[in-house]
């Protein structure tokens, strides 16, 4: 089983810290925290998560008996001097006593169960929410080359979006722009996509025809500062062909 797979890790993560995994379960998880950076990560970040639902909690103050009970295993205290209830275990405990310790545990109980359900619903909204999102996939692509045959865009293209992304090689000039244009195979006059990133790259909607067969490549313009002002390319630099992969 591939414990690293992001959607498995996470679900164990919040176990871990939850307190739900248990057994030899819990100890193979902690032996991978040992073993992976990746492991260990995932535990501190569901543990950041949930201390500030746990912080929310009223504080629940356990009755005297339980203090009692949790010394006599330890064996700090002989079960025969261990009172119940305010009496000794050897007398009998009054009616008003027993109901009373009834109406505890069952207070205890709801309020056990209260946390497990809240718990139990933080975890399902948090493993939720940090499921990855999906990534379109690229049908095609571009590459815009100097004249030295080196990229300086990489245009990757899916059904729904257009992500631009700029190269190392690429240096902008402070008094001019760049601008992306669709060149149809017919000859027409070049429709523009808006100016090129120069730092950083972008993602953009992916424009219904640019990947019909009717257009036949990328166009990349150098502008004034904003772009065209006559809607037609002033000085076409770069051309890039659209590659189906």
């Amino acid at each position: 089983m591939n414990y690293l797979k992001e959607e498995r890790l996470n679900a164990l993560a919040a176990e871990y810290v939850v307190g739900t995994l248990r057994g030899k379960a819990r100890t193979r998880y902690q032996k991978l925290m040992m073993q992976y950076q990746a492991v260990s990560d995932a535990t501190a970040q569901w543990e950041q998560y949930l201390t500030g639902f746990a912080e929310t909690l009223p504080p629940v103050t356990p009755p005297d008996s339980v203090w009692e009970s949790i010394q006599v295993k330890l064996g700090h205290k002989a079960a025969n001097d261990t009172e119940f209830v305010g009496q000794t275990t050897n007398s009998i405990p009054s009616s008003d006593n027993v109901v009373d310790l009834e109406k505890e545990k069952q207070k205890r109980w709801k309020n056990l169960s209260f946390i497990s359900t809240a718990a139990a619903l933080v975890l399902a909204v948090l493993l939720f929410l940090m499921q990855p999102v999906p990534t379109p996939e690229v049908s095609h692509i571009a590459v815009v080359n100097n004249a030295d045959n080196t990229p300086l865009w990489v245009i990757e293209v899916s059904d729904t979006t257009m992500n631009v992304k700029v190269t190392d090689a690429f240096v902008a000039l402070a008094d001019k722009d760049y601008e992306l244009w669709m060149v149809p195979a017919n000859g027409e006059a070049p429709i523009s996509l808006g100016l090129m990133p120069e730092v950083n790259g972008d993602t953009r909607a992916t424009p219904d025809i640019l990947l019909d067969q009717s257009i036949a490549a990328l166009a990349v313009s150098l502008e004034a500062p904003g772009g065209s002002v006559t809607g037609a390319p002033t000085e076409v630099l770069y051309i890039a062909p659209i590659v189906s992969v």
